[in-house]
């Protein structure tokens, strides 16, 4: 099983969520963690403070995953303050919440927004990870997805083409990066999660939560550590599986 003491690692929206769940993984199992954040700058810095609790170092620092600029000086400060990078999530995603029957709703911006973020982020955050990761002798990158790739149903039609996209993303930079870098991805299903309670509200969110756990053959829906779980068997188990979308989801795709 790889080692993951005094590794460094960068998750993109590392502070809430799966981001968070993931940051503090990474932590107690020895690794130096970078927690990336656009917006959310109290909830980087606090888990930060929480991975330092484990005893690693950890750095909460501000980067708009769209700016090809900002993933740079991300990646430039990481090496400067840690002094190598191994492991990248790419977590950062974005989602306009539109019908998918409103096509007029969908407007340049929406398409621009979604996919600038969620597949343009991710590859420009890989390109700048990628001679670091070979400077310290190899690396693993694993993008979030969703099964809103498989299923073209979702939040709105941008953010399904958006991880579908991604999951092209994945493979090809597999193809691309190998053999030195291997490149994964997790798919979740539902999350019980800040971002789902506020697309739904307050007053409607355990009544979702709860169908949606329903719904789905093991009647439960994901936590956010559980997306962390299946992130960690990537960078945990064998070293020779790259260019593949593990899907956690409660068995959700297994309704298609």
């Amino acid at each position: 099983m790889p080692d993951l003491r005094n590794t460094v690692a960068i998750i993109t929206g590392g502070g809430t969520g799966v981001g968070r769940a993931t940051s503090l993984s990474l932590a107690k199992l020895g690794c130096h963690v970078v927690v990336n954040y656009s917006r959310s700058k109290d909830d980087a810095e606090q888990t930060a403070a929480d991975a330092r609790s484990h005893g690693v170092n950890a750095l909460a620092i501000q980067a708009n995953v769209a700016k090809d600029g900002d993933c740079r000086a991300m990646v430039d400060q990481t090496v400067a303050q840690l002094g190598r990078l191994d492991i990248l999530i790419n977590n950062a995603g974005t989602t306009r919440f539109i019908d998918a029957a409103d096509l007029e709703a969908v407007d340049d911006d929406a398409w621009s927004d979604v996919m600038n973020v969620n597949v343009k982020g991710a590859f420009q955050c890989v390109r700048a990870a990628k001679q670091p990761m070979l400077d310290a002798g190899g690396g693993h990158v694993i993008n979030i997805s969703s099964v809103a790739a498989f299923r073209g149903k979702g939040s709105s039609i941008p953010y399904c083409a958006s991880k579908a996209a991604l999951n092209n993303l994945t493979v090809a930079l597999a193809h691309t990066l190998a053999p030195h870098i291997r490149v994964n991805a997790v798919a979740p299903g539902y999350i019980d999660s800040r971002w789902i309670r506020n697309a739904v509200g307050e007053d409607k969110y355990e009544g979702f939560i709860q169908d949606a756990a329903a719904s789905v053959p093991l009647k439960q829906v994901s936590s956010p550590q559980d997306i962390a779980d299946g992130i960690l068997s990537l960078l945990t188990g064998s070293v020779t599986v790259t260019g593949q979308i593990v899907v956690v989801d409660g068995g959700m795709l297994l309704n298609n």
